[in-house]
């Protein structure tokens, strides 16, 4: 516990406090970690809370911290032990809701911002979850396909103490799919003696699964993209856009744009970076990705270095990789008129100041790429009802609650003269924080 004792400590001082405060590596400000990250964010909104502002704490410490250790037999007949995690962010609002990634770079702390995140994201939304988030420290590469399935069977038993559809319901992150969901969803029902397909998202359809979950994450950024643009001017017709990485959220930003007539100009993988100045073939570059693993190699492009990414001219700029990819170090390289961050936390918030000062727009993330959990709330109710929409009626659904969302942030941006990412903390830490207040302290 002693980790999550010094991050917690970190929250209880300011950001010069905790610059000397001889932390891991983690909660530097001069690394600004995510947690670290979303406090400062934080920080930031306090000030338009007004009232609310008494329970400010309450944004900044989670409500369950879960650690769990995860043995599985692996095939060649060692125990192999993994670390894992599940964090309740804050459920005043309704029952958690986060995703679970297997990356072998996952910390405590990035998971504990990442759960904040979605709280501040649903409320934001105003789909009526919590926030919460959960992750496995692992390189999936490295796992045969029945290790994965052992790990993710072992490690659903493990959190299984927390979560159910009425408490937490996970869903697909970085690495994980629609097949992990389905050996969640197993999981949890075998050891609940019933079947029990509302305590995941992100599942296949044939298992209670919804229509458009996959790409709801890539069209919900598409649309707040196109929002945005039409409030400053930029046609996307025409317009040259740049996307860093091209897994789900980014192959299908990507191919959206496309479709609409914007060129992509560059992408950027963990493979390597591509450009082509008269735009790429989406659809050609997402089959070669499938049978590549990565953008690297595609013919119809030049590679080029990955440190150049960040300069290469363009309108727009789509982050959907990992968090902490937006720093100091690249901000003032960066050419876009507008970024619309599909990942979560991509960008730091002295690089966030930097960008205003050079009159780039930025989408963030609680509203950006919010498409995900909006058709996962969707696949909850209908698995709740046993009824099911059409694709049609779940695209239609996304883009109007994203639609709205957005003009309601902007507006608040607008009146309140701050950045469209304070803006969404005061409509997501607002409606938080008057649910906390609400239902009071108990005992």
């Amino acid at each position: 516990m002693k980790d999550i004792e010094m991050i917690l400590a970190s929250g209880a001082r300011t950001a010069s406090d905790r610059s000397a405060s001889g932390l891991p590596s983690y909660l530097d400000p001069a690394r600004l970690g995510p947690w670290d990250t979303y406090l400062e964010q934080v920080d930031r909104v306090t000030p338009y809370l007004g009232s609310l502002a008494t329970w400010v704490e309450t944004l900044k410490r989670p409500k369950r911290v879960l650690i769990v250790d995860v043995p599985i037999h692996m095939d060649n007949g060692r125990i192999a032990h993994f670390e894992g995690y599940r964090i309740q962010h804050n459920t005043s609002r309704g029952p958690g809701k986060g995703g679970v990634r297997f990356h072998q770079n996952v910390t405590l702390a990035e998971v504990m911002a990442l759960a904040a995140w979605m709280s501040v994201k649903n409320a934001a939304i105003n789909v009526p979850y919590g926030g919460a988030k959960g992750g496995v420290r692992v390189d999936p590469r490295l796992l045969s396909v029945g290790e994965l399935e052992r790990l993710t069977r072992r490690y659903t038993s493990e959190i299984g103490i927390i979560i159910g559809p009425s408490k937490d319901i996970p869903a697909p992150d970085v690495n994980t799919n629609d097949q992990i969901m389905a050996w969640m969803m197993d999981t949890y029902s075998m050891n609940t003696g019933e079947a029990t397909t509302g305590v995941v998202t992100g599942k296949p359809v044939n298992l209670g699964g919804s229509l458009g979950r996959r790409e709801a994450t890539g069209r919900g950024v598409f649309t707040v993209a196109v929002e945005a643009a039409s409030r400053i001017g930029l046609p996307i017709d025409g317009a040259r856009v740049a996307v860093q990485g091209f897994g789900n959220v980014g192959g299908t930003t990507a191919r959206l744009f496309a479709d609409a007539g914007a060129k992509i100009v560059a992408v950027q993988d963990q493979t390597g970076a591509i450009e082509r100045a008269d735009g790429l073939d989406v659809r050609a570059l997402l089959a070669h990705v499938a049978e590549c693993g990565g953008v690297a190699g595609f013919p119809a492009a030049r590679g080029f270095e990955t440190d150049e990414f960040w300069a290469y001219p363009c309108d727009i700029l789509v982050p959907a990789a990992l968090e902490g990819q937006i720093t100091v170090a690249n901000a003032n390289a960066i050419k876009a008129r507008m970024i619309i961050e599909g990942a979560n936390g991509p960008t730091t918030p002295a690089a966030d100041d930097i960008l205003g000062e050079r009159g780039v727009l930025v989408v963030p993330d609680v509203i950006a790429n919010a498409g995900g959990v909006t058709v996962s709330y969707f696949e909850w109710v209908q698995d709740f009802s046993s009824f099911f929409w059409s694709e049609a009626e779940i695209n239609q659904r996304l883009v109007r609650i994203m639609t709205d969302a957005f003009a309601g942030i902007w507006s608040v941006a607008q009146e309140k003269k701050v950045s469209l990412r304070t803006a969404a903390f005061i409509v997501g830490c607002t409606r938080i924080l008057e649910a906390r207040a609400m239902r009071g302290l108990y005992p």
